[in-house]
């Protein structure tokens, strides 16, 4: 099948092929027929599986010019989906010329008012509280809403936003086109499916389609205190082009980012407690490739697309497998070969389990590198730059000096001492990662976030910047959670005078 077999307007059709897309997704094979012929649907569906055009292109393709109100409402459960989201419905709307807008708390609501009332958009694509403090002012108002759609609805249910979203439904027409998109399908999801949506058509993508084939999976049996110097040991060996380092909490991420720009690396972090605009810039500039690694949490890295991904380390394994697949998903992306590393300990060991029986999968154990191949990795590093400086010419500045060194110096030596300069044990620079309380007993029942929809994942609707008002994005004062979840980073301590077991330093026997 391909996009000019569907029944899409010239003008998305146009947008398509200006975007290089050929031939639809199994996910839009699936649902794009259904729902052009004005069918709800429940969509089950992992992020990368290209479900926002399964859904973006219908909504557009009814999108009506003579109207002059909101038409389409996307729910997305983090800002960083959101403006994904409205990025990849502005680009395939782009022929049609398509207004399409995005809404999220940590943003000035003021401004949205304004935009909301001087531009018209057709498309709102937002996060449930920012969606409802909007729709309680009366700024958005929903009374030609043609298409209404739930993208992450499981995720939205972990971060406790059910009863926003029925109260977001309730306000719009009954005649609406619903479409509801969600990796898993817990009890409530079912139910809010069965209470608003209009005899749905159900499609779903197997979990063996969930995880890339082309992704090779790893893991590494190590303690906690021993994680940090095998990531910087693997990167040096591994030399990923770019690379998302997953962290449990925003302390971590903070203490983990922060440790490896001590030791050379050029990495950013991520988490909800950084403001929207560095967060956005950073997320450009990885992007972009200007940033090799980037360190996030899970639900500040949700739905990021970013095709260069090489590899994904997770620090922590995931608390469900859900998320596990989620992160892997990361690399391997538009038929790239990906590779991923989870660190496990000893007592993590059934999470992994589990994890491999749900992506029908097993993890290949691999060893952490040796003093020695992460020196060699250096080298190799230095190696590639210099064939690479050599044959763009942007050495030759140098050559002069090189000459006058030369005649000074045996050649050996120089090259010797240059290598001394530049290849080290980079664990020498101390770096202190603070303990992290370990995972719950993952053998109790009903701890899965797919059977009750909430043991798991408690920290998800924690991980934002919480700046009043009556957004619950994760980002709210009012949200429901305790004093000592409001931890704070102590950033990352490096002094050789800290305590022994504050320390933590992988010993080899290289």
């Amino acid at each position: 099948m391909k996009f000019t077999d569907l029944k899409l307007r010239k003008e998305l059709l146009l947008s398509l092929d200006e975007l290089g897309f050929e031939e639809p997704t199994p996910i839009q094979q699936k649902s794009v027929p259904v729902t052009l012929e004005g069918n709800d649907l429940i969509g089950q569906a992992q992020t990368g599986t290209g479900k926002t055009a399964a859904f973006g292109l219908p909504m557009l393709n009814k999108l009506d010019n003579k109207i002059r109100g909101v038409q389409g409402l996307v729910i997305a459960p983090t800002r960083e989906l959101a403006i994904q989201v409205q990025e990849e419905l502005f680009r395939l709307g782009k022929g049609q010329r398509a207004r399409v807008y995005v809404v999220y708390g940590g943003s000035p609501i003021g401004k949205q008012i304004d935009r909301l009332k001087n531009n018209a958009p057709q498309i709102i694509v937002g996060t449930p509280g920012r969606i409802l403090d909007l729709m309680r002012r009366r700024a958005l108002d929903l009374t030609y809403l043609q298409t209404l759609v739930l993208d992450e609805a499981d995720e939205m249910l972990n971060m406790g936003f059910i009863e926003d979203i029925r109260s977001i439904i309730e306000a719009t027409p009954p005649s609406r086109q619903t479409m509801l998109f969600s990796a898993t399908m817990p009890k409530e999801i079912r139910l809010l499916g069965e209470q608003f949506l209009n005899n749905p058509t159900h499609v779903k993508i197997e979990a063996k389609q969930m995880t890339a084939d082309l992704i090779e999976q790893f893991f590494i049996k190590c303690r906690d205190d021993e994680k940090f110097d095998i990531l910087t040991r693997l990167l040096d060996v591994q030399m990923p082009k770019q690379a998302i380092v997953f962290c449990r909490t925003k302390k971590r991420v903070d203490e983990v980012g922060r440790g490896l720009s001590l030791r050379g690396f050029n990495a950013e972090l991520i988490h909800g407690d950084i403001t929207q605009q560095k967060r956005t810039s950073v997320i450009n500039q990885f992007r972009n490739g200007e940033i090799e690694l980037l360190v996030a949490t899970d639900v500040a890295a949700r739905g990021l697309d970013i095709s260069g991904v090489t590899h994904v380390y997770n620090y922590d394994i995931s608390q469900d497998p859900e998320s596990y697949v989620h992160r892997i998903g990361r690399t391997g992306r538009a038929g790239n070969e990906g590779s991923s590393m989870t660190f496990v300990t000893n007592n993590e060991m059934p999470y992994l389990r589990t994890i491999e029986t749900l992506t029908r999968k097993q993890m290949t154990p691999m060893k952490p590198p040796t003093l020695k191949e992460a020196q060699q990795g250096q080298v190799q590093q230095l190696i590639d730059q210099m064939n690479e400086r050599l044959k763009d010419g942007s050495a030759e500045h140098h050559r002069n000096t090189a000459k006058l060194l030369l005649q000074h110096y045996d050649a050996n030596d120089l090259v010797t001492a240059l290598l001394g300069s530049v290849i080290n044990d980079n664990t020498t620079v101390e770096v202190s990662i603070s303990p992290q309380k370990p995972l719950p007993n993952s053998n109790k029942k009903n701890r899965s976030r797919g059977n009750n929809g909430s043991k798991f994942n408690r920290n998800s609707r924690r991980d934002g910047k919480r700046d009043g008002g009556r957004d619950r994005d994760g980002y709210n004062k009012r949200d429901r959670f305790t004093k000592k979840d409001r931890n704070k980073s102590n950033g990352v301590k490096h002094s050789k005078k800290a305590s022994i077991n504050k320390k933590f330093k992988m010993k080899y026997n290289d």
